[in-house]
């Protein structure tokens, strides 16, 4: 009874104080987001990648320094730059003390993303070894920490060495796992940071990042010649934007503010969005409605602001809305201008918008047709376990997920394993059409997939998406491949933006359960189960050959906390219709030889 008190006392002892490292080591997630293990673009190791080089561009913006020097390899990360240095005296407060920095006065940094003076102390908390080296006037400061803790200091003579900093870390093994760099991700950041800064060059192991043109380079590199026209561009001193249109459906964008991407758009988005149709319409003297202007535009837009508000330590979402004014002016005036000067142009634009007009047209009659025949569905979509949040419910909502699974007995120990208040299940009844090559009326004649469509909410626009995550959840065989190769089909021929956005993954779930009467582990493959088995005396091995064979207590730690989830992501918009024509298309030879190839 003593004991259970004790266990309950709450005095002064239970109050503890840690140092700012010491809070980032053990709330990371509050600093950097997701740990991950290097395989999602946005995991923290490349947050923590970021954080260094975002410091180096900014003394690029600021007039000191045109080259980058990045290297990674066995996962030490090393960034040299060639700007002011940081002061001498002040190299250690820099880099571990919060809130210390020179980006809080303008003078000094005046469109710098990091303006909390977290960053780089978030990078060394968060590594087994971190050294910066500053190199000023002949002379140089150095410091080295091991999770934050300084180690050695060192100061002295630097005449061979130019001006600039010099940092190098190792991602902590203790707070990341298992981890590994994916170079293409790495390559991707080098190449938006040459688009968002012409004149800068980022050499990273060797090779070297430079774009003349800026964000026209980083849009053509994304839609290729798939353009339907040549692209429409614009720099000015604090806004820069391209766009063009595609074949494809929907919207997609990429954004940034001070060089930061803002994968999930913000005002500066909704700003440039807003003036291209306020634009389009001045100089073709029309009243053209956003769906038909926008319907399958390609853009990137960057502005430069001083004091940016994001929704989030992350920065994934621009919050000022005082912004939209002149981005909305700003963007009109550029497009009007644009187009008088690009009579091509305007005019394959106009047959662009006078083709979504005709298609949205023919669309609404096969809309009228399908909810006449499905009045119900808006008050109860069939085959839906809801949950309680959505997006749309703030905070509460972000993490809801909808998992999209195959069968009443694949979604039955889901719907008892969930979570009631973020966790929805749509279950289909069977494999879903192949919808590649055909036009969006398909979904309105096709019952499932309607009723797919409305469970997530994206009829009428992607922001009215209801969860935060989609999540594919089919068996792992032959039929599970199929069904899921037949959903991203779906997602990626109709709704590409959501892909764009990271909305939409792949449950992994236990192929194998080892167990004996003390101990019970669940294999993801072959090699995690031979492991297992080698550990476990007298093992019990059962394999799992589909979602429904799991019971409701089990799959509760599949998708819990500790859900394993593999991101779908589109690395360039130009791939993704040859992708899907190779798989989902007609059955070519290629096809066939690729598949005789990899038939294991």
């Amino acid at each position: 009874m003593n004991r259970k008190a004790d266990l309950q006392e709450y005095d002064e002892s239970k109050i503890k104080t840690l140092s700012s490292l010491e809070h980032i080591r053990l709330r990371t997630g509050m600093y950097i987001g997701r740990l991950g293990d290097g395989s999602a673009s946005d995991d923290g190791i490349y947050v923590l990648l970021k954080e260094v080089v975002d410091n180096a561009i900014d003394e690029f913006i600021m007039g000191h320094g045109k080259k980058i020097t990045i290297t990674v390899k066995d996962n030490l990360v090393t960034v040299r730059d060639y700007g002011r240095g940081i002061p001498l005296g002040k190299v250690i407060d820099c880099v571990s003390v919060i809130n210390t920095g020179a980006k809080y006065n303008d003078d000094v940094f005046q469109f710098s993303v990091g303006l909390n003076g977290i960053g780089a102390k978030a990078v060394n908390a968060l590594s087994s070894h971190f050294r910066v080296v500053a190199y000023r006037d002949g002379k140089f400061s150095e410091a080295a920490f091991v999770k934050g803790r300084l180690k050695s200091k060192r100061q002295g003579n630097s005449s061979n060495e130019a001006d600039g900093t010099y940092a190098e870390f190792l991602p902590d093994s203790e707070i990341f796992g298992e981890y590994d760099f994916n170079m293409e991700y790495v390559e991707q950041r080098m190449w938006n940071y040459a688009c968002l800064n012409s004149g800068l060059r980022l050499v990273c192991n060797r090779r070297s990042f430079e774009s003349r043109k800026g964000l026209l380079d980083l849009l053509y590199s994304e839609v290729g010649d798939d353009g339907l026209y040549d692209i429409v561009y614009y720099k000015g001193k604090f806004l820069e934007f391209s766009f063009t249109h595609t074949s494809s459906y929907g919207e997609a964008y990429f954004s940034f503010v001070n060089g930061q991407l803002t994968s999930d758009g913000g005002a500066h988005q909704t700003a440039f969005r807003e003036g291209i149709l306020k634009g389009v319409n001045e100089f073709f003297k029309k009243n053209y409605s956003g769906a038909d202007v926008r319907e399958g535009i390609a853009g990137a837009v960057a502005v430069r602001l001083k004091s940016p508000v994001f929704e989030s330590q992350t920065k994934n979402k621009l919050g000022n809305t005082e912004v939209r004014g002149w981005i909305v002016a700003e963007v009109r005036s550029a497009v009007v201008d644009f187009l008088h000067k690009n009579s091509g142009t305007s005019r394959k634009l106009e047959e662009k918008i006078l083709s979504n007009e005709r298609l949205r047209k023919e669309l609404n009659t096969v809309k009228k047709e399908a909810k006449a025949a499905a009045k119900k569905i808006a008050i109860k979509i069939r085959n839906l376990k809801d949950c309680k949040y959505h997006l749309q419910d703030g905070s509460k909502g972000e993490n809801s997920t909808v998992f999209i699974t195959e069968g009443q007995s694949a979604s039955g120990s889901m719907v008892s394993g969930r979570d009631v208040y973020t966790q929805a299940i749509f279950s289909l009844r069977g494999k879903p059409q192949n919808v590649f090559g055909k036009n969006k009326a398909a979904i309105y004649k096709n019952e499932e997939l309607y009723n797919m469509m409305m469970a997530l909410g994206i009829e009428d626009d992607i922001e009215n998406l209801r969860y935060g995550r989609i999540v594919i959840a089919t068996d792992a065989d032959h039929d599970g491949f199929h069904i899921r190769n037949l959903l991203l089909t779906f997602f990626l021929n109709y709704f590409e933006e959501l892909v764009s956005a990271n909305r939409v993954y792949i449950l992994e779930t236990p192929l194998f359960r080892v167990r004996n009467k003390k101990e019970t582990r669940y294999c993801y493959n072959e090699k995690e189960r031979h492991a297992a088995a080698s550990e476990i005396s007298n093992p019990e091995i059962t394999r799992f050959k589909g979602l429904g064979e799991i019971s409701p207590r089990e799959f509760s730690q599949f998708i819990g906390d500790n859900m394993r989830l593999i991101r779908i992501n589109v690395r360039y918009i130009k791939n993704v219709p040859e992708t899907l024509r190779f798989y989902m298309g007609k059955n070519t030879p290629e096809r066939r030889d690729f598949i005789m190839e990899n038939l294991i």
